[in-house]
């Protein structure tokens, strides 16, 4: 069975940093092409960030460029978004997504 299970959201200081993780399960993260979204409240959901199969690429929304970085980890079948620099404008539910599947999403808010 698929399954997503993201986890790190949080509150989080402008220029704070935050690590989301998505643990994946009934496919392997390695040959696979896996994204982050978003969607911040009254808007629509949007890509943030794409790594190809085989880490040969990885992708990203001009919004979150520089700063943020998606990753892998294929001993634990893991996606990493780590996000740095954070504004008050990255606060949004993060979705991970891999083809059909979505994650449940986890909550990540700036604010002083």
């Amino acid at each position: 069975q698929v399954q997503l299970v993201e986890s790190g959201g949080g509150l989080v200081q402008p220029g704070g940093s935050l690590t989301l993780s998505c643990a994946v399960s009934g496919f392997a993260v390695s040959r696979n092409l896996m994204d982050w979204y978003r969607q911040a409240p009254g808007k629509e959901r949007e890509l943030v960030a794409t790594i190809t199969s085989y880490g040969i690429a990885t992708n990203y929304a001009d919004s979150v460029k520089g700063r943020f970085t998606i990753s892998r980890d294929v001993d634990k079948n893991t996606v990493y978004l780590q996000m740095n620099d954070v504004k008050s404008e990255d606060t949004a539910v993060y979705y991970c997504h891999h083809f059909r599947t979505w994650g449940q999403g986890t909550q990540v808010t700036v604010s002083s």
